[in-house]
């Protein structure tokens, strides 16, 4: 009888750990769709953005302003051109590790689980760096720069900049997803 006893609470503590070991990789599989939603999301919203706008520019102050055709897009920026390749990466990325997780199951080795926290480790750095990139030459576009006479960009382009914009945020929250991503792969391993 006590025997009977035993067994029924190692098989409780058991699928106790299963279900939480179940509900930890269904945490994990969200925050990665998750992942791979908002940097696809703002690769595209950041490459897409364009605006073209007839611009005077008036070289000679007796002589009457020359009207030029000027097109802003994100692809004229190496900044911005980083941001979306960052976000592009990481999006590849995740669709990996999604694809391994899904395969995988509860077969995981130790070795596995390293590279996987490594590519979330990667990424992060990778997306903050992007953000901080964007948002710089984003804030130069928005404000100029007075000691080396940049003008600001925005106040000509601001359809440009208000559809670049929500791209900043994003990249931002994917990293944040990513750190915690990273801090559930270190909670795996031994």
């Amino acid at each position: 009888m006590e025997h009977e006893g035993k067994n029924n609470k190692i098989g409780m503590e058991m699928e106790k750990g299963k279900r939480e070991s179940g509900s930890r990789k269904g945490v994990e599989l969200t925050m990665r769709v998750l992942a791979l939603v908002l940097t696809m999301t703002a690769a595209t919203v950041l490459g897409v953005a364009k605006q073209t706008k007839v611009v005077s520019i008036k070289l000679i102050p007796t002589l009457p302003p020359l009207d030029i055709t000027t097109t802003a897009k994100a692809s004229y920026l190496s900044a911005f051109v980083y941001n979306i390749s960052a976000n592009a990466i990481a999006c590849g990325y995740t669709t990996i590790s999604i694809a391994i997780l899904m395969i995988s199951r509860g077969r995981r080795s130790k070795k596995l689980l390293m590279a996987v926290l490594l590519g979330d480790l990667v990424m992060v750095a990778l997306l903050f760096s992007g953000t901080g990139a964007a948002s710089a030459i984003g804030l130069m576009g928005l404000q100029g720069n007075k000691h080396v006479m940049w003008k600001k960009v925005c106040g000509v382009f601001g359809k440009f900049c208000h559809r670049a914009a929500p791209s900043l945020p994003l990249t931002l929250l994917a990293a944040v997803v990513f750190m915690f991503l990273v801090v559930l792969d270190a909670i795996k391993l031994p």
